[in-house]
């Protein structure tokens, strides 16, 4: 019997993607509530130990982006068939994850991934839209917390303005579809996991635990991250970011 596929996503709004700069998702994480001794920076080698001694530490999170394949939703659908479906954000939930539903914003849910996870929570403004957001999904369904998402006014008009920003011409029809992705890797503040977090993916993925003394920009991470560019044959086209704090 042939395996049947989850069907693919239907959206209901869609979004301009973001560029892949750190000043925009600098700019606009500072917009919506996260402190602004908080920035984004590029990760500029992934071997390089000079190149990588610049960056602050620790690094809270990384957002990649990478080339889409042809195939890629098709092997999105796939992976997510081998998992149940769990639609429950529990109080011991080690990671916080956003199902996307918002049509190339996936920007945005690396975002989210990335401030409302580890120790990153720790610099949201009270009663900020984001705190708010994670507050919000710390206590609701998957699926309740992306259509919230949806219906969020100040982070529609906030994320707006920031994909009109950066050094390229934003697409004029948020409906065309792009050949990147983003997603996220967290650490978690409650087993010291290292996640994967894709809005695109079912659930989280687990990539095991970290010591201690480490942080996201750990030899685990890093080695996930040199595999997906092997899987690519070695295609360059990826870019990397990492959540710091310059004053630390």
């Amino acid at each position: 019997m042939a395996e049947t596929l989850v069907p693919s996503q239907v959206y209901r709004k869609y979004f301009v993607p973001l560029e892949s700069n750190p000043e925009v998702f600098t700019e606009l994480v500072h917009r919506l509530g996260v402190h602004e001794s908080l920035e984004f920076e590029d990760v500029l080698s992934l071997d390089d130990p000079d190149l990588l001694s610049f960056l602050p530490r620790p690094v809270y999170a990384l957002i990649l982006v990478f080339p889409t394949a042809v195939d890629y939703d098709e092997k999105i659908r796939e992976d997510n068939s081998k998992y149940e479906k769990d639609d429950s954000h529990e109080a011991e939930s080690t990671v916080l994850y956003f199902k996307q539903t918002i049509n190339n914003a996936c920007g945005l849910y690396a975002i989210l991934h990335a401030v409302c996870n580890g120790e990153a929570r720790l610099w949201l403004a009270p009663n900020s839209t984001l705190d708010n957001i994670r507050q919000n999904a710390l206590c609701s369904s998957v699926e309740e917390t992306a259509l919230a998402l949806e219906d969020n006014e100040e982070l529609e008009r906030a994320y707006a303005e920031a994909s009109q920003q950066g050094d390229t011409e934003a697409p004029v029809d948020p409906e065309q579809e792009v050949d990147h992705h983003y997603i996220c890797f967290v650490k978690s503040h409650k087993n010291g996991h290292l996640y994967q977090l894709d809005g695109d993916r079912r659930q989280s993925i687990d990539l095991g635990p970290v010591p201690i003394i480490e942080d996201v920009l750990s030899d685990r991470c890093l080695d996930v991250i040199r595999g997906m560019i092997a899987d690519e044959g070695g295609n360059m086209n990826f870019s990397l970011m990492a959540l710091v704090h310059p004053g630390l």
